[in-house]
């Protein structure tokens, strides 16, 4: 089977994810995986994203052999401690108060595993993000107008959050979002599928 007909799946069920792998052109399915995210003791949250994403990738791949299964994560780091989505709208406020004024780490994650030959390419993109000052008006501003409960730190960057941050520093213009697509096509043809070649068959 030449390996830009094979078949392309999506770990996961994240909206944002699927829209950015749509910018590549190539034909993909998305399934859920069932992972718990839950971080060991002592983890560092690149590896944590690392062990994430492979472990989504794993999860559908066990199910798919005869795909190539994307994983990804992503967790964000502030003074050293991981954090990770805000669940309801007072932990939202408490995270960006947390964030105000810091420079931050983002560690997007992807692996990818074919599961008819059990080969793997991984790695992790980071992003330096620095945030703005922000008062509790600000903040409550910000909650009211766009939801982020599903999004790590509570800064929706490809929304309005984009106004709550005073720089970003990163090799890969959408890993904020949550899924950089330069390591995602470099890791791609690591596994001889070449993105180009794979949207002009469509």
């Amino acid at each position: 089977m030449h390996p830009e007909t094979r078949r392309l799946i999506l770990a996961s069920s994240s909206p944002y994810r699927r829209q950015l792998l749509k910018r590549l052109l190539v034909p993909f399915e998305c399934i859920a995986p069932n992972v718990a995210e839950d971080a060991l003791p002592d983890e560092s949250s690149a590896h944590l994203a690392a062990r994430l994403a492979r472990l989504k990738a794993e999860s559908v791949a066990a199910l798919h052999q005869d795909a190539l299964v994307i994983g990804s994560d992503q967790v964000l780091e502030c003074d050293g401690t991981s954090i990770g989505k805000p669940g309801d709208e007072a932990s939202a406020a408490r995270q960006l108060a947390t964030l105000s004024g810091k420079s931050v780490q983002f560690y997007s994650a992807v692996c990818i595993l074919d599961g008819s030959t059990g080969k793997s390419a991984e790695g992790v993109a980071r992003i330096d993000v620095w945030f703005r000052e922000l008062n509790k008006n600000t903040i409550d501003r910000y909650l009211a107008l766009e939801s982020v409960l599903d999004c790590a730190g509570s800064a929706k960057a490809e929304g309005l959050g984009i106004a709550l941050l005073a720089s970003v520093t990163s090799s890969d213009p959408t890993a904020l979002i949550g899924l950089p697509l330069i390591l995602l096509t470099d890791l791609l043809a690591e596994l001889d599928y070449r993105v180009l070649d794979a949207a002009a068959s469509r």
